[in-house]
């Protein structure tokens, strides 16, 4: 079975696959391997030059600054960006061998369409707490966090277009919600 593991930017997600990984779940994590395309793709480059311009790659490093003002200038420039990186980071998982993936922007990229998955898991936390841990990890003020909060699709919405919901909130028992998820998805991988 193909499992992606998706939710808002601040719900956690990272830190569930942490403990996936310790249960000897490999999962492959979207962002990172993004990032390190965007390094060594010659045609994700060459793309993203055209787009938002030669000044976006300074000997080839990705200037992060530079990406960011042009996604956060216009909405438009999400999906322009996405269309560029996210088909390159699809066919790359499906050839990793992996069997899930981490994505926090699994349906507003379109890997959902892109990549054939069995079941997704959304890792949900009060907006709250996701602001709260957005701020401390990026070291930036409430409204800069919620402005990427707003960038990305609700969380309610993701929940509902998902099989599966682990709550991050700080309270409920994460081994114990994982621990159901996984007997679940072991029940329903005998039905396939």
């Amino acid at each position: 079975m193909k499992i992606a593991i998706t939710g808002g930017i601040g719900s956690g997600k990272s830190y569930v696959c942490k403990l996936l990984q310790q249960r000897g779940i490999a999962v492959y994590d979207s962002d990172a391997r993004a990032k390190r395309l965007m390094s060594s793709s010659a045609v994700i480059q060459q793309q993203l030059s055209n787009l938002v311009g030669k000044n976006v790659f300074v000997n080839g490093i990705l200037q992060k600054a530079v990406l960011t003002r042009y996604l956060l200038s216009d909405s438009q420039h999400v999906k322009a960006i996405n269309d560029i990186v996210h088909p390159v980071v699809a066919t790359d998982f499906i050839s990793s061998g992996y069997d899930w993936i981490e994505s926090a922007i699994f349906f507003d990229s379109g890997f959902d369409k892109r990549i054939k998955i069995d079941k997704v898991v959304c890792v949900t936390a009060p907006e709250k707490v996701r602001i709260y841990r957005i701020m401390c990890r990026d070291n930036i003020t409430e409204d800069k966090a919620r402005a990427w909060l707003k960038r990305q699709l609700p969380q309610c919405e993701i929940l509902a277009r998902s099989n599966y919901n682990i709550i991050n909130d700080g309270k409920k028992d994460l081994d114990k919600q994982i621990s159901a998820i996984l007997a679940s998805l072991q029940k329903d991988s005998k039905n396939i």
